[in-house]
């Protein structure tokens, strides 16, 4: 959280002459003078370079450090890009001597910018023998500092969650994340949908969507309040016996029926919000936290308006990832690929984006076709594998039909009523002829997008209605 003092920046807003600036421009000269009270950061003065042979000054942690005999070298990163700003130094034995600069120490660097000989086009020169020139330790590490150089391993870096992040791969996802949600933000907006922010406590369930973290006080758990058997139900107090907020309360496991509300006030909402199930699973289907975008929109009566808008929200998403020209901006595929990923990494990410952004429309199939499609083709010939109406679908021909069929994201629509939540419109009775003879009526409503790489990518539905 950042709090900012009126009275300190008073003087930067009164500096302002909104005379030269547009109608409605004023928010945003505000916006820049507040921006203007900060130093920049290195992806800044990456991004728009400072004149040669004027005075600078730098500050982030050191990546790297390297030492010949005229000149030595630091790596500055603050974490703003994967890129590093490159420091000279000159008599590097006076100024580097008994290891006083160590990798990881936050520093400030005042120099001189000068053109580089290296693949930057300008750099920064520290000379001791100059006295405007200055480097000062602002955070020191120990000597056994662990984010070296060297690559580190996933599993390696799990043991050190306070510095983990100072690596080049696990920054960069986070910036990738970031900027992932802003464009996000831009098409959600585009398309009134309004961004909302719904309650993590809650005393509802979703659907059985998950097992529930129940949470309670810590004096209740360890029996410490004495003041609670005291509690009475008068005048509308808590009773004791349901706890601190007088109903059974948990992490919610789906903001679900809480946009369902605003939704008839809003039309559209939409959230991104972290959700917690209290599954015992060990697999990379199954987190005890994660996060999820959810959304509900009103007045939709087809199913193809609901895949046609999810279609077109991740097009938009990859196409902005994919098309950003600027190497420089935080959080783009540079940003992110050229942070250690290998060239096989950077190939199957690249794959995946053209799959997506395929020239034909993603294909929709209802579930019916899809086992049939499993059946005639994937398990042609076998009999041990065919699939009867109403199995689950699993993972692995899931994949095998975004995968392998149709090389491409793929939308399975009309599931049996038995495998989907009870409110989900279902369609009238039919006859549809395949493996096993169908029991039920199929609920047209959910439908699940599949890709080839992360198989579940999304799943939405129509749900039922009343005239009340």
């Amino acid at each position: 959280m950042l709090i900012f003092s009126k009275k300190a920046l008073l003087p930067a807003i009164k500096n302002l002459s909104h005379g030269s600036f547009p109608k409605f421009a004023g928010q945003f000269a505000i916006q820049k003078a507040y921006a203007s009270l900060l130093s920049p950061t290195i992806r800044q003065v990456l991004a728009n370079p400072p004149k040669l042979e004027s005075e600078g000054t730098a500050r982030g942690h050191i990546k790297a450090l390297r030492t010949f005999k005229n000149v030595g070298f630091i790596d500055l990163s603050d974490g703003s890009i994967h890129e590093t700003l490159s420091v000279t130094i000159n008599n590097p034995e006076d100024t580097l001597r008994d290891n006083r600069y160590k990798v990881g120490q936050s520093v400030e660097i005042r120099g001189k910018w000068i053109e580089s000989r290296g693949l930057q086009p300008f750099e920064l020169s520290y000379d001791p023998a100059d006295s405007t020139h200055n480097i000062s330790i602002i955070g020191d590490v120990l000597e056994n500092y662990p984010i070296q150089k060297k690559r580190l391993t996933l599993q390696f870096l799990r043991t050190v969650p306070t510095l983990r992040h100072r690596t080049s791969l696990l920054a960069s996802v986070l910036r990738f994340r970031a900027h992932v949600e802003g464009v996000l933000a831009d098409f959600f907006r585009e398309n009134d949908v309004v961004k909302v922010a719904p309650p993590l406590i809650t005393s509802s369930d979703c659907e059985g969507a998950g097992e529930q973290f129940q949470i309670r006080p810590t004096n209740e758990i360890q029996g410490m309040s004495e003041k609670s058997s005291d509690i009475s139900e008068k005048n509308g107090e808590k009773d004791a016996d349901l706890g601190f907020f007088g109903k059974d309360a948990y992490m919610t496991v789906s903001t679900q029926l809480h946009l369902e509300i605003l939704a008839l006030s809003l039309n559209r909402v939409w959230t991104l919000t972290p959700c917690f199930r209290a599954e015992d699973s060990n697999t990379n289907r199954h987190l005890s936290e994660f996060w999820m975008l959810e959304a509900e929109l009103c007045y939709v009566t087809e199913v193809h308006q609901l895949t046609d808008f999810v279609e077109a929200m991740v097009r938009d998403l990859v196409g902005n990832l994919r098309l950003e020209p600027n190497v420089l901006t935080s959080g783009s595929k540079h940003d992110l690929l050229g942070a250690r990923f290998s060239k096989q990494d950077r190939e199957k990410i690249a794959q995946t984006w053209n799959q997506i952004m395929g020239e034909d429309k993603w294909p929709s199939i209802t579930y019916t076709e899809a086992i049939e499609i499993l059946n005639r083709v994937k398990n042609k010939g076998r009999l041990k594998g065919r699939l009867a109406w109403g199995a689950l679908i699993l993972t692995e021909d899931e994949k095998w039909l975004a995968g392998v069929h149709y090389n491409s994201p793929v939308f399975i629509t009309d599931y049996p009523k038995s495998q989907k939540p009870f409110y989900m419109l279902q369609n009238e009775a039919i006859t549809i002829k395949c493996q096993t003879r169908m029991t039920e009526p199929p609920s047209r409503a959910l439908t699940s997008l599949y890709r080839r790489l992360a198989s579940s990518l999304a799943g939405h539905s129509e749900s039922t209605t009343t005239r009340n």
